[in-house]
């Protein structure tokens, strides 16, 4: 009994951890309970209104960069796509 003593200490102490553990647990409410589903939506608009929106102009500015540079991209995607496609035409004929 003299080395099972500690190892047997170590064992019920590690056991009565798990337990406490496990009653925490048992006391945390679901995420998916009402009142939770209810807070993190208060969270959600909390932090909603504290988005800094950018004004017209630059909205508009930016969405006409986006555009621009994606016209002048699929011209140049395509053109590269079909001079590359007629090149490997003539080699294949």
């Amino acid at each position: 009994m003299g080395s099972d003593g500690p190892e047997a200490c170590e064992a019920m102490a590690a056991s009565t951890k798990l337990k406490n553990t496990n009653a925490l647990k048992a006391e945390e409410p679901s995420p998916f309970s009402p009142a939770q589903i209810k807070k993190f939506v208060g969270e959600v608009k909390a932090e909603f209104f504290k988005i800094v929106w950018p004004d017209k102009k630059t909205t508009l500015g930016l969405t006409g960069i986006v555009v621009t540079l994606t016209v002048i991209l699929s011209l140049y995607l395509g053109s590269v796509d079909l001079l590359l496609g007629k090149l490997i035409g003539l080699f294949l004929r």
